[in-house]
This record gives structure tokens, sequence and C-alpha cells, in this order.
């Protein structure tokens, strides 16, 4: 009786002591498997390419593989809902853009609340957009573009890549702020917007710079403005759009997330590695060449972050009165 005593004493000192093993010691051993990344998006994309960057310097520096899954459709969210139901237990992750921002107030029925069900990990690159014009357009600078809107109200034709797009959402803000009123023509994607656009079917778009840029360079489009607080390197003199509407701002922006309740060790960790990415020479320069500037931070600075960006665009989705498609 001695000994079974002794055995179940043994046991239950064993059992206590797993769960109080210290965060640091569990956070060496992860991963001990390989991790998945979940991009919502189909392969190709901006957000699948960055996922595969960041995916390949986390398995070089933790020695596991970190697998790109695409899980597309309904605009992102079939990705992000298979991360929240997933276990917490770091192997499973999101890829996270500003479409998930915007899709919290696009859905009325989503499954999932994204800023309660999803972890911030870390934050990667922002991605600057411009507004720009067919090269038939009289207007050559932001407040000639704005009297000539007012002048002629719903006469100009505003191109995105579809209801709810980074394009339309930014574009409404423009009209919001600026005061004018522009007919908005959706597309089936960015290429058959810009077809138009350089084809003077349309006539403005509010970019992304990534897909842009090379129109821009080549002078079949114009640049009124870009759409971020400060100019940019690659366009210095081309001015901002809130040098001529106060507080206009918008950028894309990726990051990584992780299923709600996921280890804080395991976040930090990760949080850490992706930092050291994003400070080598090589990342950066691959990020500047998908028109991206490096957006590194805490998890903390990141859930404020998404959730700052969340509350700005709802703003805007509401008061335009945009339905997911």
């Amino acid at each position: 009786m001695k000994l079974h005593r002794r055995k179940f004493l043994h046991l239950v000192a064993g059992a206590i002591a797993v769960p109080t093993a210290p965060p640091i010691a569990r956070a060496q051993v992860y991963p001990s498997r390989p991790v998945r990344i979940i991009v919502g998006f189909p392969a190709g994309g901006s957000v699948d390419i960055v996922a595969r960057l960041i995916g390949q310097w986390l398995s070089e520096r933790l020695g596991q593989q970190f697998v790109i899954e695409n899980r597309a459709g309904a605009g992102s969210n079939i990705g992000a809902e298979e991360v929240v139901r997933a276990p917490p237990d770091g192997y499973t992750l999101l890829q996270i853009s500003s479409s998930n921002a915007f899709n919290a107030a696009l859905y009325e029925n989503l499954r999932f609340n994204f800023i309660r069900d999803v972890t911030p990990v870390a934050s990667i690159m922002r991605v600057p957009g411009a507004m720009v014009v067919n090269q038939s357009v009289s207007a050559k600078t932001v407040p000639g573009f704005i009297a000539y809107a007012k002048l002629n109200p719903g006469k100009i034709n505003m191109a995105s890549a579809g209801i709810g797009s980074a394009q339309h959402v930014w574009g409404e803000q423009f009209k919001m702020m600026a005061g004018v009123n522009m007919q908005h023509v959706p597309y089936r994607g960015g290429a058959l917007a810009h077809t138009d656009l350089l084809g003077g079917q349309v006539q403005v778009m509010f970019d992304t710079m990534p897909a842009s840029i090379e129109h821009i360079k080549t002078g079949r489009l114009r640049p009124l403005a870009v759409t971020t607080v400060t100019r940019l390197e690659v366009l210095p003199d081309i001015p901002t759009v809130g040098e001529f509407v106060p507080g206009y701002e918008a950028s894309g922006w990726q990051g990584i997330g992780a299923p709600r309740n996921t280890p804080a060790d395991i976040v930090d960790r990760l949080n850490r590695e992706v930092n050291v990415g994003l400070a080598d020479p090589k990342m950066k320069s691959r990020l500047a060449d998908l028109g991206g500037t490096v957006l590194a931070g805490s998890p903390a600075a990141f859930e404020k972050f998404i959730a700052d960006e969340t509350e700005k665009w709802a703003k805007v989705i509401r008061a335009a009165n945009i339905k997911a498609e």
C-alpha cells in the first residue's frame, strides 16, 4: 500500500510539473514540427508572395518548415476562419492584410470577430497608394481635380479592382473628405481596371503603388498625389493627398496573426524572428521591390494598429454604404 501511495504522489507531482514548465523552455522547443501559414488569397498575389518570403525566413531561422497554404475565397474570410478555428498552439498562422480590417464592416454575417479571435503576432510592411489619372484628364493637381469634379458632379468615373477593394475604399474616403461626387466603376480585378483607365473609359483610380508604378514611370498614367502621410522616395516630387485634403491617408499593409490564446512566449518568439528578418537588407530590398516599406514592431503595437485601421475603414465603409458582393 505504501508503494502505491508513493507512485500516486509521484504521478501527481509529475502532472503538476508539466503545466508549470517555464515559458522560455516551451519557446525553445517551438517549433517541433512544420507550421502552416494560411493565405486567404490565390497564389501569386502580393499577400502570397510576402507570406512565402517570411515563411522561408522563419524556416531557415527556426529549423522547421513554414508551409504556405492558400485558402482563397470570400475576400480572405475563408482563410481567416480556418485560423480562428485552429488550435492555439502556434502551428497555424494567418497572413493578415488590410482586407481583414475592411471585412469587419463589409460582411454583416461573419462567423468570427477578427479583433477578438485573432492574436496579432508581427507587422511586416505597408504598401502605399497613388491617385492616378488618365493622361487625357485636364487636371494636373489635386486642387484642380477637386474643382473640376465639383463643377461636374457624377461625371468622373473612378475605377477599382472590385466592390470593397482597397482602391474602392480609398476612393470613397477621398470622395467624403474632398466633398466630391464620382461614379464608382468596379472591375473584377486590378488588371481589367488598368486596361480601361489607360484607355480612357474611366478617369481616375486610387491604386496600390506596386500595380501602378510602371505605368507612372512610363508616363502612361499621371500621378496627382500619393496616399501616404509623407512623400515617397520613389516619387519625391509628387505631393501627398493630405497636403490638399488634410487628414487623408490610405495604405495597404500585411502582417502575421495566430488564433486567440496562442501562448505569449510563442508569439514573442515569432515576433522577434520576423523583426530580425525585416532588418535584413535582402528582405528590405525584396519588400521594396513589391512596393512596400518595412513595418516592424511589437505584438501590442500591431494589435493597436489593426484596431485603429478597422475602426477607421469601418466609418468609411458604413458612410458609403458599401456591401460585399
